[in-house]
C-alpha cells in the first residue's frame, strides 16, 4: 500500500486595472497550488484555490483521480486558498473542510473583509464561501499513512500551517515557501520578515526532500526542498535590504528586479513595494 502526491496548478489570473500598474504586461494574481495526497482508495486535498472557475476545474481533477475524498485541509486563512472549495465539496459531500483553530479564525476574518479581493478578482469568487471548521485531531490518516498538519509560524501576514507527509519526505508548505514567484510581502515590516525567516527555519527542521509551495510558477524547474528554501530565504533577506536602501516604490522594485526579473507575478512585488511607502 503506497501514498502518492499530485499537484494542481491554477496558473496566473488576470487582474483588471490594478492601482499603480503601468507595465504593458498583464497584471496577474500568482499561480496557486492544490495538492492531492492519495492512498489506495482515499485522498486528502490540501487547499482549494479561490475563483469559482478554478474550483470547478479542481473538482473535476479530483474526481478524475478516482479516489474517495475525505478531507479538504486549509493551510491558512487567505481566501485564495479556500474560497474555491465549493465545487469540490459539492462533488464529495462526505468530505470535511477543516483547518487548525487559528486558521479558522483568520478565515472567518477574511470572509468579512473582502474589499481588496473584490478589487483584484471581483465577480470571480463565491462571496459566501464555506469556512473551514476546526480540525479536532493532531494527525490525519490516508489508508494507514500518517499525514501531519503542523503550525510552524507566521509568514505572509497570517499563521501558516503545513502538511508533512513523512513517508514521502514531503511538505506541502502553504505560503511558508514560494517557488519562482515574487513573495507576498505586502505591509511587511523588518519584524514580520524576521518572523517569516524563523518559520522557514522551522520548515527546514522537518528535513523535507520535496516542498510543494502554495504559490508555484508552472514552469518552475522542480520542487527540490533545499532550492525552494534557499530562494525563499534569499528573497526575504534581499527585500529587507532593498527596503532599507530605497527612496521610492520604483527604486525598491528596480532593486528587486535586478535579481528576480525571471520570477513570476511581478505585480506581487509592486504591491509589496507600494505598501512600504504608504502606511495609511
Amino acid at each position: 500500500m503506497s501514498v502518492s502526491i499530485d499537484v494542481f496548478n491554477s496558473g496566473y489570473k488576470p487582474i483588471p486595472n490594478p492601482p499603480g500598474w503601468t507595465s504593458p504586461r498583464q497584471a496577474t494574481w500568482p499561480a496557486t497550488t492544490a495538492t492531492l495526497i492519495s492512498g489506495t482508495t482515499d485522498a486528502l486535498l490540501v487547499d482549494a484555490l479561490i475563483t469559482t472557475s478554478e474550483g470547478e476545474r479542481l473538482a473535476a481533477w479530483v474526481q478524475a483521480s478516482g479516489k474517495d475524498l475525505s478531507t479538504v485541509y486549509i493551510t491558512h486563512g487567505h481566501p485564495d486558498h479556500f474560497f474555491g472549495a465549493g465545487p469540490t465539496l459539492a462533488a464529495f459531500p462526505q468530505a470535511q473542510l477543516v483547518a487548525l483553530p487559528e486558521v479558522v479564525s483568520d478565515a472567518q476574518r477574511s470572509a468579512r473583509s473582502l474589499e481588496s479581493w473584490r478589487a483584484w478578482l471581483g465577480g470571480q469568487f463565491d462571496e459566501k464561501a464555506a469556512i473551514p471548521t476546526v480540525l479536532t485531531s493532531d494527525e490525519l490518516e490516508i489508508d494507514g499513512h500518517a499525514v501531519r498538519p503542523l503550525a510552524l509560524g507566521r509568514s505572509d501576514g497570517v499563521l501558516n500551517t503545513v502538511v508533512h507527509v513523512p513517508d514521502l519526505a514531503t511538505v506541502v508548505s502553504g505560503d511558508v515557501a514560494y517557488n519562482n514567484i515574487h513573495m507576498w510581502l505586502w505591509r511587511s515590516t523588518p519584524e514580520t520578515r524576521t518572523e517569516w525567516l524563523a518559520t522557514l527555519d522551522a520548515l527546514a527542521a522537518l528535513r523535507p526532500e520535496t516542498i510543494i509551495a502554495g504559490h508555484r510558477d508552472p514552469d518552475a524547474p522542480d520542487d527540490d526542498a533545499q532550492r525552494v528554501l534557499d530562494q525563499s530565504r534569499h528573497y526575504i533577506e534581499d527585500f529587507d535590504k532593498a527596503v532599507a536602501h530605497s527612496s521610492s516604490v520604483a527604486d525598491l522594485v528596480g532593486r528587486m528586479m535586478e535579481r528576480y526579473a525571471a520570477y513570476g507575478n511581478p505585480y506581487t512585488l509592486l504591491a509589496a513595494a507600494a505598501s512600504q511607502f504608504d502606511r495609511s
